[in-house]
């Protein structure tokens, strides 16, 4: 094999691992991976993912984990520390709540 196919295999294959990875990290959540935050003292928290980190939900037209486009998407969740959901200091005033929130979200 010369040096250029094998620099072409190379570039190949870690373009299909990255493409895999990334639908790896849009999956939703399991059922397990769920509990066992919740287990470990985690909540849902809407309103204080920055854009592409939430854990889940995301509004309409996405599929799940890091796929909210804004920060502070209000109808998109992350797991914090049970009970600091809604004292979380966020830029401008803003508050994280248990429940989907109707403000920064995507136009």
């Amino acid at each position: 094999m010369s040096t250029k196919s094998t620099i072409n295999a190379a570039f190949l294959a870690g373009a299909v691992a990255a493409a895999l990875s990334s639908f790896a990290i849009a999956a939703p959540l399991t059922e397990e991976q769920v509990k066992a935050a919740m287990d470990a003292g985690k909540e849902k928290c809407f309103g204080v993912a920055l854009k592409g980190q939430n854990d889940c939900a995301a509004g309409p037209g996405t599929t799940c984990q890091a796929t909210s486009t804004v920060d502070y998407q209000g109808n998109s969740w992350k797991f914090v520390d049970g009970g600091t959901c809604a004292t979380m200091e966020l830029p401008d005033g803003r508050k994280g709540s248990p429940e989907v929130l109707s403000r920064d979200l995507p136009s």
